[in-house]
């Protein structure tokens, strides 16, 4: 069984037991639940599947890799570095509800 979930303006395609990192959750609790289902097995949404949930546990919060942004303008001396770290949440999804 698959479902494809709606967070943080992205979409997943998520079965049980798979970890998978997402924009970064408010709670810091062990349990998550996804209501924005768009799609259970064979049963899609009109936008999303009613009654269908997908909880999942909270694995861990961290700070993604050092994205560098540097911009530079030729002949006029202008150069600017810098550094963005994008913080998420990883997730271990174990259980849907359809």
């Amino acid at each position: 069984m698959f479902a494809v979930i709606e967070t943080g303006g992205k979409q997943y395609i998520v079965k049980e037991g798979d970890v998978l990192r997402v924009e970064k959750l408010p709670n810091e609790n062990g349990e998550v639940e996804f209501d924005k289902v768009l799609m259970v097995d064979n049963k899609i949404g009109a936008p999303y599947v009613e009654g269908a949930k997908v909880k999942a546990e909270l694995v861990r919060t961290a700070k993604a890799k050092k994205v560098i942004v540097f911009k530079y303008k030729k002949r006029k001396g202008y150069r600017v570095k810098k550094g963005h770290r994008q913080l998420f949440s990883e997730v271990k999804i174990t259980k849907i509800d359809a």
